[in-house]
């Protein structure tokens, strides 16, 4: 019988294993589930952002569109975008998604997730650092 910290990091090793999808070019369709899950963008093989979907009727494609129309803190805070959202579109950044239907196993695996891929900025709540770092 495995804990729920050692389902939580498998579910992580799925996650990183899960095919990467570029974003999609202006007026083509987002490939992505309209279920809850978590995600994880990328510049290139550098992860940029780890999220989940808490309650939108659309999931997964929901969330990934906001982020293409600039309507997430990702990417109005980030630098690199200036609200944006279109620069997801080419320019090397692609998306992974686990689909996960239990809302306690999504926030654990967003935190397990952003905690090792992204720990640079993890519960500092500074918005300067973040903005600096590769998340």
């Amino acid at each position: 019988m495995s804990t729920e910290y050692e389902r939580i990091a498998e579910l992580l090793e799925e996650l990183l294993g899960q095919e990467k999808h570029r974003f999609p070019q202006k007026r083509q369709p987002l490939d992505a589930p309209e279920k809850h899950g978590v995600y994880i963008i990328r510049k290139n093989d550098t992860v940029r952002h780890v999220g989940r979907t808490l309650c939108g009727r659309y999931g997964l494609r929901q969330r990934l569109a906001d982020h293409l129309a600039g309507n997430s803190s990702f990417v109005r805070d980030d630098d690199d975008f200036n609200g944006e959202g279109a620069r997801l579109r080419g320019n090397g950044y692609t998306y992974q998604y686990l689909v996960v239907e239990c809302p306690r196993k999504r926030a654990l695996l967003e935190a397990l997730a952003a905690g090792t891929l992204c720990p640079a900025h993890v519960g500092t709540g500074d918005r300067q650092a973040r903005s600096n770092q590769a998340c």
